[in-house]
């Protein structure tokens, strides 16, 4: 039913909470994972306006963490038999997952319900409640 499942992660708590449903889905048929780390660009474009140049060394630091940590989860994941895709966008967060579900083809989004952003909403964050409303497929979405 669910063969291809995308996971945006932000690394939060939240995030490594659906990152552990999405390893169950194996087991009810899932084949392929697509992992989505989106950086926003919206906070780029403010940082570089004002930081410059320790702005481009820090975004180098930032980049080489990110790709370890999800080269981490893609292990997990390829240990649990699945085949994986990872992306990473500078983009608008819910823009990306949604271009990404349906480059993709996916057939299932496994989202926290809240990420890193200061920003809450009353039930869902901003990021999920958008993708919930706006994705074609269905939206598994993990509580805190």
């Amino acid at each position: 039913m669910f063969k291809k499942v995308l996971h945006p992660t932000d690394f939060s708590d939240v995030a490594m909470k659906a990152f552990a449903f999405v390893k169950q889905l194996k087991s009810a048929g899932a084949e392929e994972v697509v992992l989505l780390h989106v950086i926003d660009k919206r906070h780029l474009d403010a940082v570089k306006t004002y930081a410059g140049r320790d702005f481009m060394e820090s975004k180098g630091d930032w980049k080489e963490k990110t790709k370890q940590q999800l080269s981490s989860l893609e292990d997990e994941l390829k240990e649990s038999g699945f085949k994986v895709k990872v992306r990473v966008e500078e983009e608008i967060p819910f823009s990306a997952i949604l271009k990404a579900e349906e480059e993709e083809g996916a057939s299932l989004i496994v989202i926290g319900s809240h990420g890193k952003s200061n920003i809450r909403e009353m039930l869902l964050g901003s990021v999920s409640e958008k993708v919930v409303r706006k994705a074609k497929n269905p939206v598994l979405v993990v509580r805190r």
